[in-house]
């Protein structure tokens, strides 16, 4: 009998979808369509496939309500922020469309007599997109615009938490007339993902979800020489210099701690902050946290919903607890944040006292929980960002440019904000390092990762 999943919202434990997972056959024949389509769609021109692109991401916008409310049912962001990933989908859709012209163009060498030498960029086959439930949609565009422009069809596999999201890009390219085979998904649990990994038909596998899932994905490939981009966990942290401008950046730090519920892959888990001005940030800080709205997701004025489900809610409690216990300072209490009814609620929490004997700042969280510590100078905060399992990004809040680079060179990390956090520039590369993962999506540079270098070494008779 085939196995059902069903889509749990966390803001009231109701049933938003059930789905059936695919067969064995069923995934056979998607694998098919793929390999079908391959010769025509990477015979296609640039601006055919951008042509397609564009169409899909219109269908998106078009649909921004529609889709923001299903967002808001299926993983528990709140309803007044919840279309707005839709935008964001638009701004990196059309970056990634707008300069693959000139990354996939031919790449010519110096001229040599009697010889025509250049690199073509040419198609790996089939992108594997394996997409998480925070962003649904954010995740996945970051695969499968640049994936498919490359000339590359897509099979996407979304979290059990979103699948209607794969089923809404397969209408959107259907929208567009996407040739038959070129983007396709399927509805499969874990066991079946590893097998998939494995079929000869996928050439190259983008995962964006937690470093145990990462960790899967290359036990899963091993032996197959198959790229892997892995978008991994975080404990991205800040640093609020001296000289840092506090009401701004107190005001983007509670945001980038408890937007989406703390569930973004670079939100805010950790801050540092000069002792100069600790006192002055930490009392500002607490009291802009305390203006949360904490509720159900589909209420107009809730700025913080549920958490994904009930096993993520227990572990933040349980990582709070055991900070409590070496010392922890707690500055929210449960009258601040009465919580509803359910399973899924965390009120937002502000930790003091805390120190790096603590998994509190050294785990990742994935929750609305944060810890601030004093330090003295720039060194002292370098060397606690740096001490980290993961490096995902780094936060610096200064109004010295010079000095906020220099540190960035000491950081760690694949991206170095100044006076901003937790934001994707698609002209930027967006990258891991350490247990953040490895691998490059966004900016020009991802087309080189969807791609691989041909040589033409042509001699003239």
């Amino acid at each position: 009998m085939a196995k059902q999943l069903d889509i749990i919202s966390p803001s009231d434990g109701s049933i938003v979808a059930t789905r059936t997972l695919a067969s064995c056959a069923e995934v056979a024949q998607v694998l098919q369509n793929c390999q079908a389509a391959q010769q025509t769609w990477r015979a296609s021109s640039v601006q055919a496939r951008a042509a397609y692109c564009t169409k899909a991401v219109d269908w998106l916008l078009a649909h921004r309500h529609e889709l923001g409310v299903e967002i808001s049912q299926q993983m528990g962001r709140p309803i007044q922020y919840a279309a707005s990933e839709i935008d964001a989908v638009r701004e990196r859709a059309q970056y990634m469309i707008e300069v693959a012209g000139q990354a996939l163009k031919d790449i010519p060498l110096a001229a040599k007599p009697g010889f025509r030498r250049f690199i073509r960029p040419t198609p790996l086959g089939t992108v594997l997109v394996i997409a998480p439930w925070n962003y649904p949609y954010l995740t996945a565009v970051n695969a499968i615009i640049p994936a498919l422009m490359a000339g590359n069809c897509v099979l996407l596999k979304h979290s059990a938490q979103t699948l209607l999201c794969s089923e809404r890009f397969a209408q959107a390219f259907a929208a567009a007339k996407l040739p038959a085979g070129v983007f396709q998904y399927v509805h499969v649990d874990h066991e079946q993902t590893a097998k998939l990994v494995q079929e000869p038909a996928i050439n190259y596998i983008s995962f964006t979800g937690s470093v145990a899932g990462g960790r899967a994905m290359e036990k899963s490939a091993a032996g197959l020489f198959k790229s892997l981009a892995l978008e991994l966990g975080g404990k991205d942290a800040a640093y609020v210099r001296h000289d840092a401008q506090l009401d701004t950046a107190v005001a983007s730090l509670v945001e980038g701690a408890f937007f989406n519920s703390g569930q973004s892959c670079c939100g805010i888990e950790r801050i540092y902050v000069h002792e100069a001005v600790y006192p002055e940030f930490l009392t500002k800080f607490v009291a802009l946290t305390k203006k949360q709205v904490l509720g159900d997701a589909s209420q107009a004025d809730t700025s913080l919903g549920p958490m994904v489900n009930a096993q993520a809610c227990r572990l933040a409690h349980e990582q709070v607890a055991a900070a409590r216990q070496l010392g922890a300072v707690l500055h929210i209490c449960a009258e601040d944040f009465p919580l509803p009814e359910g399973d899924c609620y965390f009120a937002p929490q502000v930790l003091t006292q805390v120190n790096h004997q603590m998994a509190i700042m050294t785990q990742e969280s994935f929750a609305p929980v944060v810890g601030i510590m004093p330090v003295s100078d720039d060194l002292a905060a370098v060397a606690l960002i740096n001490d980290s399992a993961y490096g995902l990004t780094a936060s610096l809040w200064s109004r010295d440019m010079a000095a906020c680079i220099e540190l960035g060179e000491q950081i760690n990390v694949g991206t170095v904000f100044m006076n901003r956090c937790d934001y994707l520039d698609p002209a930027l590369a967006w990258v891991g390092v350490k247990d953040s993962g490895r691998g490059c999506s966004l900016s020009h540079l991802a087309y080189q990762m969807l791609t691989r270098p041909k040589s033409f070494h042509l001699k003239v008779l």
